[in-house]
């Protein structure tokens, strides 16, 4: 394998912005979805496991990448060691997260204000069982409403727990480590490892890939999310296939959770195609994805370098995505706000007593859930 090249001191590192600010509780009637000041749901998370936790690296990108370009936190540091115990049996869990700045390229994506704020609209717990062939994606709507932790963030800074929030107000209150914290909580699972992905940067590492292509098997219109394609196969770039993944209008039930399952599709086909898009046979192509793939992501420190990445993704680089049981977190509406949901706890349960004896997740867990259903697109390959 190639040596680590070294790092340019003039390319800097990416800088981020996490400004708390909770998720509460609303009451009333579901509201139709909106799309200007609409929170976008990310999918760049999705394409982080896709590209860097679940393979699509196999010819080795990131070696040729600057170790100056990734971020990382600390997560252990500020949870210490009141989390659940590591597994014993071989797997691992990695919760991989999509990032809104609300900045510079992120607002004007997002079409919403320069806030500060940092919000996480894609969250998914990855489970790679033993013997790394397999995995399982749970996906955990933004819009549950839990019980948060208390919590300490990277900084050191204290966060009191807050019963009935929003899931993502963990990551915009106390960034990573409150994220991590919340969902060890709410799955009983030890994190081994977080990704992190930003908005502007899943654009940017979709037009370096070339696109996906998808095929659509009825025409999607969402003026919200400027997309307009008629049914049949497409090629999406960036911007295409951002508004692909952050419409609500045209699948589903208008929900986010008809969405995750469009995301869910999405990642697959870009799996599928990304093993297959020749970047040794071009090394400028090869340098673009590497740059871009190093810039967007933020990992735990352990994985805080170009070597450790990799090495981390080259063992994973058998799973595919025939290899790879995508389900969203069971949940119910909400009664008091159909714009919430709440966890189906019994079947909840079901999923992380799978995921913790590192079993599959039983049909049964996920039957009769509000899980959204996602219409109008099939995951396909060249």
């Amino acid at each position: 394998m190639s040596a680590e090249s070294t790092p340019d001191p003039a390319i800097p590192g990416p800088g981020q912005s996490r400004t708390p600010g909770p998720g509460r509780r609303g009451k009333g009637r579901r509201r139709k979805p909106t799309a200007k000041r609409r929170k976008a749901l990310l999918v760049a998370a999705w394409s982080a496991a896709g590209i860097v936790v679940l393979g699509g690296t196999g010819a080795g990108v990131l070696y040729f990448k600057l170790n100056g370009n990734l971020t990382s936190v600390d997560i252990d540091q500020a949870l210490g060691a009141d989390r659940p115990e590591k597994a014993d049996n071989g797997s691992e869990n990695i919760l991989v997260l999509g990032s809104d700045t609300r900045s510079g390229g992120n607002k004007k994506l997002g079409g919403g204000t320069d806030d500060g704020t940092a919000r996480s609209d894609t969250a998914m717990i990855v489970h790679v069982y033993k013997g790394h062939k397999k995995a399982s994606v749970v996906s955990i709507p933004r819009d549950t409403l839990i019980d948060r932790p208390d919590c300490t963030d990277t900084d050191g800074g204290e966060h009191p727990a807050a019963d009935g929030v929003m899931f993502n107000s963990a990551y915009s209150t106390g960034g990573a480590a409150c994220a991590v914290k919340t969902v060890e909580s709410i799955s009983g699972l030890r994190m081994d490892h977080y990704l992190e992905v930003d908005f502007s940067g899943f654009q940017n590492l979709i037009d370096d890939l070339g696109g996906v292509q998808v095929t659509t098997t009825e025409d999607i219109k969402d003026p919200d999310s400027h997309l307009d394609l008629t049914a049949g196969t497409h090629r999406l770039d960036g911007e295409q296939a951002l508004g692909l993944v952050r419409t609500r209008h045209g699948v589903g039930d208008g929900s986010d959770l008809g969405r995750i399952q469009l995301q869910q599709a999405f990642v697959k086909a870009l799996v599928d195609q990304v093993k297959d898009i020749g970047l040794l046979g071009n090394p400028k192509k090869l340098y673009d994805v590497a740059d871009t793939a190093t810039k967007t992501v933020t990992t735990d420190s352990d994985l805080g370098s170009v070597n450790s990445l990799m090495s981390f993704a080259s063992g994973l680089k058998g799973i595919g995505p025939d290899k790879m049981h995508m389900v969203t977190m069971p949940v119910v509406y909400d009664p008091a706000d159909a714009n919430r949901v709440l966890v189906e706890k019994d079947k909840a349960q079901q999923v992380w007593t799978a995921l913790k004896n590192d079993r599959p997740i039983p049909k049964a867990a996920t039957e009769g859930t509000a899980t959204g259903e996602a219409k109008g697109v099939v995951n396909t390959g060249e």
